[in-house]
Parts: C-alpha cells; sequence; structure tokens
C-alpha cells in the first residue's frame, strides 16, 4: 500500500497585507460602510458637531470632521494598527459593550482600500496633527479640538472591488441613510451633510423633553409626526420608547423603520417581528409600517459582536425582548387619537379636559373621568345586538356564542335609560369626536367638534367598535374544529413533533388536532370550520413554525383576532342604513372609548378631520 503523495497546498501564514484586504472586505462594502465606521467613532468621542463632505458619492473623498476629544500625536499611528482601540480592554468588556464601535478594525481596514489621511488635536495640544496613512508621515496641521479623517479614491488599490459599486447617486443615497441613522439615535448632536461643496442637510443639536420629537421632524419630516403615536414601556430593566406611525401612514415599502438597541442603529428580526405583531390587527395586506423605536437594554444581555458590520445583534432572551417590542408598539396604537391636532405636542381640548399621566401633552384619556362614566346608560342600550332576537344586554351577560351563530341585527336602539337627545343638544367641544350634524349618502356621518368639521365612516367605526367588544368578551371556548374523514399524513421535523407533543392545549382552541403516528411523522385530524376546505397540512406546518418561533399566547391572540374581526365585519351596521341623530351620537361616543378607533378590522381609517382653517381656504374666507 503506497503513501498518497503529499497535498499540493501547505498551510502558511498569510501576509500582512492579505490579511489586511480581507478585513476590508469585511467592513467595508461602500462608501456607506465607511461612513457609519467613522461616525461610530466620532461620536464615541464626544463630538456634539459633525460635518460630512462627499465627492462622488462618496468614491472619491468622505470627509468626517468632529469636536470631540481628539487623538493624542503619539498615539496617532497606533489608531490605524489592526485591531487597536481605546474602547475594550478584555473579554468583560466585550461582553458587555456600551460603545457604538469595540473592534478596533475600521480604520486599518478602511486604510488599506483608499488613501487615507487622520488630522487631530486634543486640549492639550497647541495645534493638530496630520498622519498620512499611505506615507505614515506626521507633520503639524491648524484645526479646533477634535478630529477629521479624510478617506479618499475608497478602493483605487482594488479594481474589482470598485466595478461593484453604483452610481454616485445611488452611493449618496446610501450615505445620506447612514448619516440619518445615526442622527435619529442622537438628537443632542448636530450634523451636516455636504455634497460636491452644496450643502444637502443640516440638522441643529436639541436638548429637552422633546429633542427626540424635533429631530425625528428635522430628518423624516412634519408629516411623520403628526401621523405617528408615542411609544413608552418598561419591563424591568427593558425599556422601549420613540415613535410608531399610524396605519394610516403606512407605506409600500420598508424604508421608514428605525430599531435601535442601546442607541445602536440594528435590523434584528427580533424586533421586527414585534413590531409586525402589533400591527396584526390594523394593518393588513403588504403594507409596511412606520417606527422609530429605541430598545434600552442592559448590555450584558445583548451580544453585538454578531457581524462585521455591527448591524445585526443577538438578544440573551429573545422572546423577552419581543414581548416588550410587541406590547409597547401595540399599547401606543390602542389609544385612539381622537381629537388630535396637527401638532401632536398641542392638544385642541381645555386644559380642563382629563389626560393620561403617561403623555400629559399628546394622548387624551377618554376611558375615564366623568364624561365617560355618564355614557354608561346609553351604551347599554346602544351595544350592538348581535344574535338574532337578542338585546344588548343580552351581549353584556352572555358568554359568547360560537361564529356559526353570529348574525347582523339592529347595532343601535333609543335609550330608555338616558335621553339620547341630550348628547344632540351638547356643545360640540365636549367631545373629541363632536356632536352628530347629519348622515351623507347613508355612509358617513358629519359630526361637529371644536376644530372643525368631523366625516366619519359609519361601517367602518362601528366594526372596530364591535370587534373591539368581542375581544375583550371571548371567554376562551376556542375554534370549533371539523374532524377530517380521511387525516392528513406527512413526514414532520423533530422539532414538528415536539411542537405538538408540548402544544396539545394551543393546537385544540386554535380548531387543529394533530396527532404523532412516529418520530418523524403527524397527522391532521381535524382543522377549523372556516378553513375546512383549504390545505390541512400546509395549515398545519404554519400553525407549528408559528408556535416554535413566538409562543403559543401570540399564534392564538392572531387566530382569535382573525376569527372576531370577521364576525365584526358582517355585524356592523351597513351602508345605506338611516341613523337617527341620537344614533350617530351613540356611535361616536362608543368610538370616544373603544381602543385603536382610528382604523376599522381591514387598516382604513375610521374618521377624518377638516379644520375650520382647512374650510376658509376652500372658500378662499379672509381673502
Amino acid at each position: 500500500m503506497t503513501n498518497p503523495p503529499p497535498s499540493p497546498h501547505p498551510i502558511r501564514e498569510l501576509p500582512d497585507e492579505l490579511i489586511s484586504q480581507i478585513a476590508a472586505g469585511e467592513v467595508v462594502e461602500r462608501p456607506a460602510s465607511v461612513l457609519r465606521e467613522l461616525l461610530d467613532n466620532a461620536l464615541d468621542a464626544g463630538a456634539m458637531q459633525i460635518s460630512v463632505r462627499l465627492l462622488a458619492g462618496g468614491v472619491r473623498l468622505i470627509s468626517v470632521e468632529d469636536n470631540g476629544w481628539g487623538i493624542a500625536p503619539e498615539q496617532l499611528a497606533v489608531a490605524l494598527k489592526r485591531h487597536a482601540t481605546s474602547k475594550i480592554s478584555n473579554l468583560q468588556d466585550l461582553e458587555s459593550v456600551s460603545t457604538m464601535g469595540f473592534r478596533g478594525e475600521a480604520l486599518a481596514a478602511i486604510a488599506s482600500v483608499s488613501d487615507l489621511s487622520l488630522t487631530s488635536r486634543t486640549h492639550a495640544q497647541p495645534h493638530a496633527m496630520v498622519l498620512q496613512a499611505r506615507t505614515g508621515e506626521i507633520h503639524p496641521a491648524a484645526r479646533e479640538v477634535g478630529t477629521t479623517v479624510e478617506v479618499q479614491d475608497l478602493f483605487f488599490n482594488t479594481p474589482a472591488r470598485r466595478k461593484f459599486l453604483k452610481t454616485d447617486a445611488t452611493e449618496l443615497a446610501h450615505c445620506l441613510d447612514t448619516v440619518r441613522r445615526h442622527a435619529l439615535a442622537r438628537p443632542d448632536v448636530g450634523f451636516s451633510i455636504w455634497h460636491e461643496g452644496k450643502s444637502l442637510s443640516q440638522w441643529r443639536a436639541h436638548s429637552g423633553p422633546d429633542a427626540v420629537s424635533l429631530r425625528m421632524s428635522d430628518v423624516l419630516g412634519e408629516p411623520f409626526l403628526t401621523e405617528s403615536v408615542r411609544v413608552n414601556f418598561s419591563a424591568g430593566p427593558m425599556r422601549v420608547h420613540g415613535f410608531a406611525g399610524t396605519p394610516a401612514a403606512s407605506r409600500a415599502r420598508a424604508d421608514q423603520q428605525f430599531a435601535y438597541v442601546n442607541g445602536r442603529f440594528v435590523r434584528d428580526k427580533v424586533i421586527a417581528h414585534g413590531v409586525r405583531s402589533a400591527y396584526d390587527d390594523v394593518l393588513h395586506g403588504q403594507r409596511q409600517a412606520v417606527y422609530v423605536l429605541f430598545v434600552e437594554i442592559d448590555p450584558a444581555g445583548v451580544d453585538v459582536n454578531v457581524h462585521p458590520t455591527k448591524i445585526e445583534v443577538r438578544f440573551r432572551d429573545s422572546r423577552e425582548v419581543h414581548q416588550a417590542v410587541r406590547t409597547a408598539v401595540d399599547n401606543a396604537l390602542a389609544l385612539p387619537r381622537l381629537g388630535q391636532t396637527a401638532n401632536p405636542n398641542e392638544s385642541p381640548l381645555p386644559p380642563s379636559a382629563p389626560r393620561t399621566g403617561s403623555w400629559p401633552q399628546t394622548r387624551l384619556d377618554w376611558s375615564a373621568g366623568h364624561r365617560v362614566a355618564e355614557l354608561d346608560a346609553l351604551w347599554g342600550a346602544a351595544q350592538p345586538a348581535i344574535a338574532p332576537g337578542g338585546s344588548a344586554q343580552w351581549l353584556q351577560d352572555q358568554p359568547l356564542p360560537p361564529p356559526s351563530r353570529v348574525a347582523p341585527a339592529n347595532p343601535f336602539q333609543p335609550s330608555h335609560a338616558e335621553p339620547a337627545s341630550a348628547l344632540a343638544n351638547s356643545a360640540p367641544t365636549d367631545w373629541p369626536l363632536g356632536r352628530a350634524l347629519a348622515q351623507l349618502q347613508g355612509i358617513y356621518i358629519l359630526a361637529e367638534n371644536e376644530l372643525g368639521l368631523i366625516v366619519v365612516d359609519m361601517h367602518a367605526a362601528h366594526e372596530r367598535v364591535v370587534y373591539e367588544r368581542l375581544k375583550t368578551q371571548w371567554d376562551g371556548q376556542g375554534i370549533e374544529c371539523q374532524p377530517l374523514l380521511i387525516p392528513a399524513s406527512f413526514q414532520a421535523s423533530a422539532q414538528e413533533v415536539a411542537c405538538v407533543e408540548s402544544n396539545p392545549e394551543a393546537l385544540h382552541r386554535l380548531g387543529l388536532e394533530i396527532s404523532v403516528l412516529s418520530p418523524a411523522s403527524l397527522a391532521v385530524r381535524s382543522v377549523p370550520n372556516s378553513l375546512a376546505q383549504g390545505d390541512a397540512v400546509a395549515l398545519a406546518r404554519s400553525v407549528l413554525e408559528d408556535l416554535q418561533a413566538h409562543g403559543a399566547s401570540q399564534v392564538l391572540e392572531r387566530a382569535r383576532n382573525e376569527t372576531l374581526s370577521t364576525m365584526a365585519c358582517h355585524s356592523a351596521v351597513r351602508a345605506n342604513r338611516r341613523l337617527t341623530i341620537d344614533e350617530m351620537n351613540a356611535l361616536l361616543r362608543q368610538m370616544e372609548a373603544t381602543e385603536r378607533a382610528d382604523q376599522c378590522n381591514h387598516g382604513r381609517p375610521t374618521w377624518r378631520q377638516i379644520s375650520v382653517a382647512e374650510l376658509d381656504a376652500l372658500f378662499m374666507r379672509g381673502r
């Protein structure tokens, strides 16, 4: 037996130049990734003002100038060495990173694929010093305290990589996105962006309680604020805050979704899914929510050392983060934005109106206070009677019937306990959605409030009211199921089999009966009534996937909501149904006390405000 020949490719150490090129390939993808690293360093250095200058979309020049602490002359050369950093010094520091940068690779990687110069001055220096990375020369320079990094001719020594860059306009757009992401997270820092010598954006630093909202308005525009709600939720040491857009502000693309973990912009599936779950009940189809959310968590509970670009993170308890994000956004969306003016920091109601303790300047609490309490009797008579021959009191006292027994009925009845005409005679300023005036085309309710005219989509509004009431009265009976004549068996993974064995109650409440045939196969024996004609195996796999990823409680809630949404749609008052003034007012009052009353179950708006100023403009009054 002969021995095999020696390997023609022996193992050997790579030269430093090649190592640097490999590292640069991981860190430097395009001009925007260079800019991101330089902005991270500037913020870590305590900068309060950052100026970005670009040429050719960042390909010819990326210059980042800050007024931070600066770098001492003897440390300039060290700063360009690989794995040299002031951010961490031991393993414990790495496990609880609190700075934007920490690897010590960025400057070395950038210098290996560009012509880089580093100019810096500390408070202790009489003048600045500049280091040319290619030659290693250091000489005096003039500038204030802080640091300027200039990156010229990116990828000049790797032409193959330069060919993968897009047009200057595209690269510039990516650079602008990078600055926006940093600017949103740091409203206390001023930013300016210049391209080809022209100013593109300048955002001054803000301070005080309104700093975040002012920066949102600067970067994303005033419409983002007017069509969003504040998010503020704490769960132990974790806090989720920011702004979440209303369903009406949703977009076709996910280009206005900003998530931050301890101030670092991230693209994280856990956070994204948590937000999407919160919008499940109000946003349908392929529309994308808009939001700016900040997750503050113990640095030891998140691993930022996952990817060279530092845009991905890994949570120690991802389910806890998911639940916190979902609850935070869901709670914010649940509060009705009734009577809100164009400026979210101003309230349209007089100071005597009841307000919440959480958001004293932005949200009103219509579920507490004497006004809501006075409506108990009226609501009792105006509740939708969703069973044939039933009454509103029946709905309050009896458990919810199965879906198959639900049918539409008269949704409004005159109140015997309290004359509804008292509402019709009230002043328009007494209620956020005002006093009903008339019905238009059997579709819309016209009402007058303090700001002007309210237009309400009658069916959409009542559908949301009925839906929310059905959700609160859900008594845990579960979804009715239908046995299959022939069970549908399929090959299953070990995880799917384990999921079936550990979640029998959840599957039963969802109307699914799945049994284990063998360690590698399952059988679907019953499915929900409403899905009896569908693909039983595909349904089972989808539910099991959701159960594994997100837990039984969320899957059950999603299924419940879909079922009750269908029920509410059929139970809501239909178009062309003539309502009396009393009935219209009753619906308006119900909307004011209903969560998510701003949109129907399908994500459409339920009402719109037309101010007196807008009406004056239509008729050219005052001109």
